[in-house]
């Protein structure tokens, strides 16, 4: 463990405050009121603006801006912060912007998660654990991104909405309303289209598992039974499954509205 290593043509405030190993590339710009966390990477000509604090083993890439400001008429350069916790790549041109005072007041970025080329992700965002967000994805503010989501390249998301944990997000999509957790939606207004089957299977879900999910996807949108009755057969049937369980608790929960399926019944192996 050393002394940060920075290189000649940085910009590095004397306000920063860098744990041992971090490395900052040339010409990289780095505030005051700004902590980075050991071993993390500042690639040439990032920036970090002030009010931001990331935990360790972080790699932000060339061009990536940091904690900027809200894109939010109502800021007025109150001080707000931006939260990164530990492990993330942050790739190039991303835009990560701190939170606004009607807000939370910050926005959070969890652990080990990638953001791609392009990303943007607004104020007051919440974004969770283990997330892929894909080249030019966008977050407006106030959206929640919860752990192993995949935001497809392309996509936007609408201000408020969130996004449960395990659920996939297709490529080129606009996202306006919940969707709920180890669901798949796409499309230029997105719809949902099934379970995130792929997900199941990569999280090892068992048979019984694959199945629930399949019956709650048709028993939730497409059994014409009221919404709250349908949430109540599924958990009379299935509610010994936590993946379920939490799939119905979001449901409920959801202050938006989940997104709608197809208008035409998808049939399910």
């Amino acid at each position: 463990m050393g002394a940060p290593q920075i290189h000649p043509s940085a910009f590095v405030d004397p306000g920063a405050k860098l744990g041992e190993d971090v490395v900052v590339g040339p010409c990289a710009l780095i505030e005051g009121d700004v902590v980075i966390g050991a071993r993390s990477r500042i690639d040439a000509f990032a920036t970090v603006k002030r009010y931001t604090s990331m935990g360790e083993d972080n790699h932000v890439h060339s061009y990536a801006l940091v904690g900027g400001e809200p894109q939010d008429l109502k800021f007025h350069g109150e001080v707000t912060r931006l939260v990164i916790g530990d492990a993330n790549n942050i790739r190039e041109f991303s835009t990560i912007h701190r939170g606004t005072e009607d807000g939370s007041g910050e926005t959070r970025i969890g652990s080990h998660n990638l953001i791609m080329a392009y990303v943007h992700v607004a104020h007051d965002c919440v974004v969770k654990d283990h997330i892929v967000m894909s080249n030019n994805a966008t977050l407006a503010g106030h959206c929640f991104v919860d752990d192993y989501a995949i935001i497809g390249g392309l996509s936007a998301v609408h201000q408020f909405v969130r996004i449960g944990s395990h659920a996939f997000v297709g490529g080129c999509s606009g996202i306006d309303q919940d969707l709920p957790p180890w669901m798949l939606a796409v499309g230029n207004r997105a719809t949902v289209r099934s379970p995130n089957i792929v997900g199941l299977r990569r999280f090892k879900a068992s048979l019984e598992l694959l199945s629930a999910f399949k019956q709650a996807f048709r028993v939730t949108w497409y059994s014409g039974q009221p919404r709250p009755d349908a949430l109540m057969q599924l958990e009379a049937e299935y509610g010994h499954f936590p993946e379920i369980m939490e799939f119905l608790s979001f449901v409920r929960e959801s202050k938006r509205g989940i997104l709608p399926a197809e208008e035409r019944k998808k049939i399910l192996d």
